[in-house]
């Protein structure tokens, strides 16, 4: 018969199992966290017999802990509330459930359930939406650090949502491993022809010398022959300028670029000397819209609509000679008041008007940068968190590791391509390869 001191006894005996039993560390051995004990652990290996039933623990415990985890991101997510808490009227937003994601990674595939919330704001860290491949803590670093995170940043977060402690030092020599690969990236052979290079530029906060100076990181996005995007390279300059532009083309040069079709570049003065310099058959496509935003230098405020409404006529005219018909109709009316506006335009036409050889759908690729200051602004919101770098190389790693990111989300070519690639090989026959 049970006893009230066998109860006793049992109920001691089962809450020394739920805690860890702490005990002096020996050489080598490891904490293990709060609620399994060495015990448990030897009874859940006691049955194994084979590497495949080792493999299967490790899966199961795998799974166990990334589940585990997202609970934990899920309830900070909603400030502190756990299951069954009462949420305060002030937070309308609760969990709704979970969805099922299949991992793949050292250990196989694994399929875990992801917390959902209503509003559908939860952005997890650990298993980020749309990833698919998990890997070491290295991985996980990297990924924090590629937006903006400090390496205190990256400490101060593993250690809150998942008790891992890791030195700064160690995400320090995780993220310098980066530095590699970015020289790779920088020096790897590229194709010899390119039928559309945009070039931009974008500055970014760095200290040197004891002060914060800005400074011009250059990108160059390219389409390639399958009509794929690709970054060829980023470089760093304390101001933007065509002469350093011409470095940067040169480079791409000795990198294996024999031709580039077409640049598509802003209305910087002295950028289609330098083009011209580098590679003397390419055709430029300057910005419409970078010309537009110059017009309206010269525009009163209140006619800035009107004035861009009469633009639009020109440039998304649907032949070249409608355009220039528009154009005079433009300086017809607008002549007398804004005088400048007709100029900018007369002076830059030949570059403006390089689309109009293209069906209009190509016409809209070609007659902005919109693709490379969409790449801008995701390098941007990489690094809103930081006021401003230690180093060139710490905002190229940050750039670099974003830049990676973004990538994946590419699609494979742009939907016009098929055609335009026809107009390629008509309009630049002797240049483009069979």
């Amino acid at each position: 018969m049970e006893t009230k001191n066998t109860r006793a006894a049992a109920a001691a005996t089962k809450a020394t199992n739920a805690t860890t039993i702490k005990t002096r560390r020996k050489p080598g051995q490891i904490d293990l966290p709060q609620g399994l004990t060495r015990e448990a652990l030897e009874a859940m290996t006691a049955t194994l017999k084979t590497p495949g039933d080792v493999h299967q623990l490790l899966a199961q415990l795998n799974q166990a802990v990334l589940e585990r985890m997202l609970q934990e991101e899920m309830q900070q997510h909603l400030g502190g509330r756990s299951h069954g808490d009462k949420a305060t009227p002030e937070q309308t937003n609760r969990r709704n459930g979970t969805t099922s994601k299949t991992l793949r990674g050292e250990l196989g595939h694994t399929t875990i359930q992801v917390p959902r919330d209503r509003e559908g704001s939860f952005e997890p860290i650990i298993v980020e939406k749309h990833q698919r491949d998990i890997g070491p803590m290295e991985t996980k670093i990297l990924s924090l650090y590629s937006k903006s995170m400090s390496c205190k940043d990256i400490q101060e977060t593993l250690q809150e949502l998942y008790g891992i402690e890791v030195s700064t030092e160690f995400i320090s020599s995780v993220t310098d491993a980066v530095v590699e690969e970015v020289r790779r990236f920088q020096n790897r052979p590229l194709e010899a022809v390119y039928p559309v290079v945009y070039l931009d530029a974008l500055y970014v906060p760095v200290r040197e010398d004891g002060h914060v100076v800005k400074k011009a990181f250059y990108l160059a996005l390219a389409i390639n022959l399958e009509g794929r995007k690709e970054v060829l390279g980023i470089w760093s300059s304390k101001v933007e300028g065509a002469k350093f532009w011409l470095n940067v083309l040169t480079e791409i040069k000795n990198r294996g670029v024999q031709d580039i079709l077409i640049a598509c570049v802003d209305g910087l003065s002295g950028f289609p000397d330098a083009i011209a310099a580098a590679f003397p058959k390419t055709s430029i496509q300057q910005c419409v819209v970078h010309l537009v935003r110059n017009s309206l230098n010269y525009v009163a405020r209140t006619n800035w609509d009107p004035v861009c409404k009469d633009l639009k006529e020109v440039y998304l005219a649907p032949t070249l000679a409608e355009a220039e018909t528009n154009l005079n109709a433009f300086e017809a009316k607008w002549g007398s008041q804004y005088p400048m506006v007709g100029q900018l335009w007369r002076r830059a036409w030949e570059r403006v008007t390089v689309c109009f050889a293209f069906p209009m759908p190509m016409r809209r690729v070609l007659y902005t940068t919109n693709a490379i200051e969409s790449l801008n602004s995701v390098l941007r919101r990489a690094m809103r968190n930081r006021a401003s770098f230690p180093s060139e190389e710490a905002a190229l790693k940050v750039m670099y590791l974003a830049l990676e990111r973004h990538s994946k989300t590419w699609r494979y070519s742009i939907p016009e391509w098929a055609e335009a690639k026809n107009h390629f090989a008509i309009l630049f026959e002797e240049r483009m390869p069979a």
